[in-house]
């Protein structure tokens, strides 16, 4: 009888106190360091961290996405790597304050996703989606590939929110 592998992680990683590394960082705006003063709930910062390797380095990236409490809007999105041969510092080599801003991972490169709005929309109910890939080369994210998504505005019942047909959102 064969056991099948345990799923190992890709990347082995330190946890990095992410609030904190924000809070030191220059780059990083005041309106943005504002949003992590203090916690959301108990001790809950609104941000969201992930690890994975994206420029090469032996130690996994960190990215942060730094949201608002009330509705999880993203406000930044950050990339940090780790100090050639340093144990614990960082430099951040990427960062994005627009707001509606979301940095994840796709194929090992860095995904960065903005909402788009036409006038009218409500807040829950952006037109689209912008979507930037970038590649970690001379020392540098440079853009890699770009693509927009028009989000239909037919509800799940056939109708379009307002329409007195579906439903609002």
């Amino acid at each position: 009888m064969s056991s099948a592998p345990s799923p190992a992680s890709t990347a082995a990683h330190k946890k990095v106190d992410a609030v904190q590394l924000m809070k030191d960082d220059p780059k990083v705006s005041a309106d943005v360091k504002k949003s992590l003063y203090k916690p959301c709930a108990a001790d809950e910062y609104p941000v969201e961290v992930t690890y994975a390797s994206l420029t090469g380095s032996k130690s996994p990236d960190v990215i942060v996405n730094v949201m608002t409490c009330a509705d999880s809007v993203g406000i930044g999105s950050y990339v940090y790597r780790r100090h050639a041969g340093a144990k614990d510092g960082y430099d951040n080599v990427y960062a994005n304050e627009q707001p509606l801003v979301y940095a994840g991972v796709n194929k090992g490169e860095l995904e960065i996703s903005k909402q788009t709005y036409a006038a009218g929309d409500k807040v829950c109910c952006p037109s689209g989606e912008d979507v930037m890939t970038y590649r970690w080369s001379g020392g540098r994210f440079t853009p890699h590939h770009r693509y927009h998504t028009d989000y239909s505005k037919t509800t799940v019942d056939g109708g379009t929110p307002g329409d007195g047909t579906g439903s609002e959102g």
